[in-house]
């Protein structure tokens, strides 16, 4: 039996936590949100997890460190613009011996840091730190649905050793040691999500959306390589398979967010309606800025900024996409 700390009570860090405890494991969920603890501690149900019934063994504690006291694994579950505060808060109670894993999916605007990277800045380049990621819905982790996973550090044997304490019957774990490549790919697929929203939002069909996950993909691999990521990073798990995921399945907020825009729903009001964090929304920035920092063209990904960020109509956006100058693919 080990003893994880998680940071963040929402779907994932839930899922995850009555996944663990399932398998033996010991688990404390911290949140700063009083009334969010006392519900969960009391019904042991989460609003946005149907059919879910938490393990009466999982500790919910406002008590960073309460939470955090003498465990093995800390599992950093905030969305992305909350992982440096988190942090921040959480040094304190931190040392070098545990494993920090990550599983929120962005990258930082301005320091075009990935999450992991986040943790060094803040904690210091003497803790392990493993990035979780892949096409992994909580909705489906939280009760028992088969789903694949990785687990990524440039150490391989931390990388390893997060892989087969994880690994259960129904949440099969690999490893890679290109953390880079698979954080730069889950943070960029929520967007490539988004556009496949907004192309069903405005009445396309399944051509386009094909055409938005594989070009996207394009889009995603060019920016990897220049980044120097492992191209071959973005064709498994953390790549292809999150992309698709995120860009089709009725729980993907990512998609929903993408479908009101489409539809011509303002930003504010998409966003009130998801009333879940929308990563894709938040990568945006960090994403344009990368781009440009490395001179990658991302079409696919501009057409999606233009239309968060400078209000251009989906319909326009789309055919500027069109008008492109013809190339080979």
């Amino acid at each position: 039996m080990k003893k994880f700390a998680i940071l963040g009570a929402g779907t994932w860090g839930t899922a995850l936590a009555n996944m663990l405890v399932n398998m033996g494991h010991e688990v404390t969920v911290w949140s700063p949100d009083q009334k969010e603890i006392d519900e969960l501690n009391l019904t042991r149900k989460h609003k946005h997890l149907e059919g879910c019934e938490i393990n009466k063994n999982i500790g919910f504690t406002t008590s960073l460190k309460d939470c955090l006291l003498d465990k093995n694994y800390v599992i950093f579950a905030t969305p992305s613009v909350f992982v440096r505060s988190t942090a921040e808060k959480a040094k304190d109670y931190l040392n070098p011996s545990q494993i920090l894993i990550s599983v929120a999916k962005g990258v930082e605007p301005k320091t075009m840091l990935t999450m992991t990277e986040i943790l060094t800045d803040v904690l210091g380049n003497e803790y392990k730190v493993v990035a979780l990621s892949g096409p992994t819905h909580a909705e489906e982790v939280a009760v028992g649905l088969p789903t694949l996973i990785v687990s990524a550090c440039e150490d391989k044997a931390v990388a390893e050793e997060v892989r087969d304490t994880i690994n259960n019957e129904v949440l099969r774990v690999y490893s890679n040691t290109d953390i880079k490549g698979v954080e730069i790919a889950g943070a960029l697929k929520n967007i490539i999500a988004l556009a496949s929203g907004m192309s069903q939002g405005m009445g396309f069909g399944d051509n386009a959306t094909a055409a938005i996950v594989t070009r996207g993909l394009t889009e995603i691999v060019r920016l990897g390589k220049a980044m120097g990521c492992n191209p071959d990073t973005f064709y498994g798990l953390t790549g292809i398979g999150d992309i698709v995921v995120t860009a089709t399945s009725k729980f993907s907020r990512n998609h929903n967010a993408g479908y009101l825009l489409g539809q011509g729903t303002s930003l504010e009001v998409t966003l009130q309606k998801i009333g879940m964090v929308v990563e894709g929304i938040n990568a945006l920035i960090a994403a344009k800025e990368l781009a440009n920092k490395y001179n990658v063209e991302m079409p696919i990904v501009n057409a999606v900024y233009s239309i968060v960020y400078e209000g251009v109509n989906p319909k326009e956006a789309v055919i500027n996409l069109f008008n492109r100058k013809t190339i080979s693919e």
